[in-house]
């Protein structure tokens, strides 16, 4: 295990959080509050741990796809912990483990909240919430990428353990102009939204907490009921920006390269535009309230399925009190999740088409025997290897559900509660059903089960190996082995 390259790219990180931290300590100044100092404090904590970790550069900087799973995994885990205190230092959120579990909600763009009354939040607090969903959409890693040189195979492994989705790729030779091309496309489109929200009337704190937001898909609002109280053109604009920001960052890629015919041959993108088009046609037609005009009850279906779908977690309706149906096909939008490569969550499209295609090849292979079948997926053959990766990866998602779900069964809430909560958490979608739904908060639960969700997000928003990384003890004993070795070879150059 090589720690002194893992030292140093969490102490880039750490870097990054302090630099980040200066736009809410700059909004305290704008808005005259006292909460800057918590700001300031934690800015220069990180950037003292930054330096002492990043003052002398690794001799050996490359390192392998453990080293890369585990640099990821600690990353976000240190991320979230500094991340957290202002809250907790300023008295916002007085309890540490409340703090950590917003900070990581926040991050792992979930939208899942303990807080009752986000109204009552200083600007600085609220728009660091609010800042905590952009950063963690595109990855704070591929930022580090994309300014930080680095050599070797370090890049892509720290790509692949960030991005979601089963597939990681190159959109140019090198990785660094790769991370470059995705947060100039992700800062552009978060501009774009910002000034369309701003000449829907929003004032520009609103716009640019809501821009955060649909970005990153989190879902944090800075207002009780959420969007409900904002106009139908507000509604629009940020039904239509979280459905783009679930799309594939490739298929932007293409569009910038003006390959518009490729971009359009996106199977995975026709598939998730196809579910989002009929899922909302659907609760439409099965949640329709006379009372309301079309245009409201279509609107008020769209806004939900892409609320959901693309894991955002932001909400016009309380839809815990909709039809059967419709609150069904919500719960299974919460597992099919948006486009791999996108800022969305849950278990990616693309997977499903894929095992769906295995499926299909797998049963028609009784009906001929000696026929070759090969799965394809955006007119590519998928390799075995990559068929492999996604049912190993769905067994690891059952089994952190099945454990998180029997240690949230001793709150002893009913099933619908209990199931809903894992589900929101995991796919990072945010709210729930029941005592978890859209007009309530998770801040009624123990610390325990607040413990479980804070790992359930995380392991979500990084594709469950990362984190079952950490937990993997062969793994210890062998970086352990490694350093007696070493140990010994030093002590041997020095005799």
């Amino acid at each position: 295990m090589n720690m002194k390259s893992v030292s140093y790219i969490l102490g880039w990180v750490l870097n990054i959080e302090a630099a980040l931290m200066s736009l809410p300590l700059i909004t305290s100044l704008i808005y005259n509050e006292g909460e800057g100092w918590a700001f300031a404090i934690v800015m220069a904590i990180c950037a003292l741990i930054g330096f002492l970790l990043t003052h002398k550069r690794p001799n050996n900087p490359n390192f392998r796809a453990r080293e890369g799973f585990v640099a990821t995994a600690l990353s976000w885990i240190i991320m979230s912990f500094f991340g957290c205190l202002p809250f907790y230092f300023t008295g916002e959120i007085p309890r540490f483990i409340d703090a950590l579990f917003e900070t990581v909600s926040g991050f792992t763009t979930t939208g899942a909240s303990i807080l009752s009354d986000v109204e009552s939040m200083s600007h600085c607090c609220m728009l660091w919430r609010c800042f905590t969903h952009w950063i963690g959409g595109m990855g704070v890693l591929v930022f580090l990428l994309a300014v930080l040189p680095m050599v070797g195979g370090t890049n892509m492994h720290l790509m692949k353990a960030e991005s979601p989705g089963p597939v990681v790729g190159k959109l140019v030779p090198k990785v660094r102009y790769t991370a470059r091309i995705l947060y100039m496309l992700y800062v552009v489109l978060t501009i774009l939204e910002f000034l369309l929200l701003m000449l829907g009337g929003m004032i520009p704190f609103e716009a640019i907490c809501t821009a955060f937001g649909t970005a990153g898909t989190g879902g944090f609002g800075f207002r009780n009921d959420s969007f409900a109280s904002f106009s139908g053109y507000i509604q629009w604009v940020v039904a239509i920006f979280m459905i783009i920001f679930g799309v594939n960052f490739n298929v932007y890629f293409l569009v910038f390269m003006k390959k518009f015919k490729q971009a359009l041959r996106c199977e995975e993108m026709r598939w998730y535009l196809g579910i989002i088009a009929v899922a909302s046609l659907l609760i439409c037609a099965n949640a329709y309230d006379a009372a309301l005009t079309l245009e409201h009850n279509l609107r008020t279906s769209v806004f939900q399925v892409a609320t959901i779908i693309t894991t955002t977690g932001f909400a016009t309706a309380n839809f815990d009190v909709w039809p059967a149906f419709s609150r069904t096909l919500i719960v299974l939008l919460m597992f099919i999740g948006a486009c791999a490569g996108s800022t969305g969550g849950g278990l990616k499209i693309s997977r499903w088409v894929m095992s769906g295609k295995a499926m299909a090849s797998y049963v028609g292979s009784f009906l001929h025997p000696r026929g070759v079948r090969k799965v394809r997926f955006e007119d590519k053959d998928v390799e075995d290897s990559t068929l492999h990766a996604i049912f190993v990866y769905f067994m690891g998602v059952f089994f952190i559900f099945t454990v998180s779900m029997l240690i949230l069964a001793l709150e002893n809430m009913d099933l619908t509660s209990t199931f809903t909560a894992v589900a929101a958490t995991f796919n990072n979608i945010g709210p729930g059903l029941n005592l978890v739904g859209p007009t309530c908060n998770f801040g009624f639960l123990s610390d325990l089960s607040k413990s479980v969700l804070i790992f359930d997000m995380l392991a979500g928003r990084l594709e469950v190996f990362p984190m079952l990384m950490l937990l993997y003890p062969p793994l210890w004993k062998e970086a352990y082995r490694e350093h007696q070795r070493k140990q010994r070879r030093r002590d041997a150059m020095k005799r």
